[in-house]
């Protein structure tokens, strides 16, 4: 299967869309990070330690660089979840609907998260948290019990 039929693939594709867009919720959290080192005056002598200057971020900046941080930690967390689910696809034929709906509200509730993480949020910062994760559970579980009964 070459990779643009995966990507198409009625069955595979909305795992595989779901690693792309949630990579993507990881680089887009750089925009509020940026936008946190711009409002903290970042030079270039700033690069030697670009951590150091984290003490100059406003208080939604270091709410940015958190949420930056935790992206790369939901990611680490899904993408395993949806290359399992990707792979049951592929072997065993279609997964609940359910698993669909999970695979494309991940790479949503992360934007939403960092939204909320920046605005200050708290609630609603865990919420998507907490649904993000579930919804990688639901691939892990849904993608095991595919390849096992499989």
């Amino acid at each position: 299967m070459s990779l643009l039929q995966l990507f198409t693939a009625t069955d595979a594709a909305p795992y595989a869309w779901s690693l792309v867009l949630s990579g993507g919720s990881v680089v887009a959290s750089i925009i509020p990070l940026g936008a946190a080192r711009s409002a903290a005056n970042f030079e270039m002598k700033d690069m030697a330690a670009p951590r150091a200057m984290f003490d100059r971020f406003p208080a939604w900046g270091k709410r940015a660089s958190w949420a930056h941080q935790n992206s790369f930690e939901a990611f680490s967390l899904h993408a395993p979840a949806a290359l399992l689910a990707l792979i049951a696809t592929l072997h065993a034929g279609a997964l609940p609907a359910t698993t669909v709906v999970a695979a494309f509200a991940h790479p949503a509730l992360r934007l939403a998260y960092i939204a909320a993480y920046v605005g200050n949020i708290p609630p609603a910062r865990g919420l998507c948290w907490a649904t993000g994760l579930l919804c990688s559970g639901i691939l892990y579980i849904e993608g095991l019990k595919a390849l096992l009964n499989g």
